[in-house]
């Protein structure tokens, strides 16, 4: 690990003048910078703990529910108004790392982790274009079981890591970001970026902005929603395949659906063609096939991870299959 300035962070307004100092970067619960920093991967010279900040309140906001960004992974999970209104959230938290980590790590940070593509990791006798545009990206040609499959390029099929971005994505939540220069409001669905030609490119955050909120809005779809996490153990363990789902279900039919799918794209994958697939239909099997084929028809398998998309399809159909008898 290089050295590094550090402090910490008490008032917002100074916290947020100081983190647009150039290489500075902010801390909360340290789960995957320090260790992308002990690796190198990152280096930054300026390391700003922002955990004093008053970020931590998870609590009813006209219709819906806002959590502060530095609220842990844990409580969030654990929280009646997260347990009730939305479940999918509070299940991809809870099949997440492991319960130490879920106890450190902040929501806002967890938006925030970085890739855990080994090409990427590995510094000595890897190219890889997140770390060094232009150099090229190992996986393609390389050990690519655990990547991705949807939303790659020529440049990175490196697999978004979050579940719980996949579950916020799915049910329309919104980040709250502040800089010294004001604040605005991103979807979820639009936060992080796809590789394209520039993969070092992760998410919409702009140097010296800070996550402070994420609001969910109430919903049926919302209430009625779930995350299936299909894995190659039962825990500590990142995604192979993955949904976030929620549905209304009134009479037997499909009033409003939303999918996202995790463990297979190189970002939080929403698949709004897969929901307009299911609304209007029988909340039945074979239209849930249906909408699996549709969410996957655009997936692109490597040499050793081509068999992800039916996974996928069949994570999707499992998901939706056993959150409609629920609903029934």
């Amino acid at each position: 690990m290089r050295p590094f300035n550090f402090a910490l962070g008490a008032e917002e307004s100074a916290v947020l003048k100081s983190g647009a100092i150039a290489n500075t970067k902010f801390i909360a619960g340290g789960t995957n910078l320090v260790d992308l920093m002990k690796c190198e991967v990152e280096h930054p010279a300026h390391v700003l703990d922002i955990n004093a900040l008053p970020m931590s309140n998870v609590e009813r906001e006209g219709q819906g529910v806002r959590i502060g960004a530095l609220v842990r992974m844990s409580d969030a999970a654990d929280h009646p108004l997260v347990l009730r209104g939305f479940p999918a959230i509070s299940q991809a938290l809870l099949l997440s790392a492991s319960p130490q980590l879920r106890n450190a790590a902040s929501l806002g940070g967890n938006l925030m982790q970085r890739v855990r593509c080994p090409y990427f990791r590995e510094l000595t006798w890897t190219p890889c274009n997140k770390r060094e545009p232009g150099s090229g990206c190992s996986a393609i040609n390389g050990d690519n079981r655990m990547h991705a499959i949807l939303g790659t390029s020529e440049a990175c099929i490196a697999t978004h890591p979050s579940d719980f971005a996949v579950a916020l994505a799915a049910l329309d939540g919104v980040l709250t970001i502040r800089s010294a220069k004001g604040e605005r409001e991103v979807a979820a669905t639009d936060f992080h970026l796809l590789p394209g030609t520039t993969p070092h490119l992760e998410h919409n955050l702009k140097a010296g902005e800070l996550i402070t909120s994420i609001y969910l809005p109430d919903a049926r779809h919302a209430q009625r929603s779930a995350y299936l996490k299909i894995r190659d153990r039962a825990s500590y363990e990142f995604a192979l395949t993955s949904a976030a789902i929620g549905l209304e279900v009134s009479g037997g039919v499909i009033r409003s659906a939303r999918v996202a799918l995790g463990g297979v794209a190189t970002k939080p994958w929403r698949s709004r063609d897969a929901e307009a697939a299911l609304v209007g239909k029988a909340a039945d099997v074979p239209a849930f096939r249906n909408a699996a084929d549709v969410a996957l028809r655009s997936a692109k398998g490597y040499e050793h991870n081509g068999f992800k998309i039916e996974l996928a399809k069949r994570t999707l159909v499992r998901a939706l299959t056993d959150l409609a008898g629920g609903a029934a």
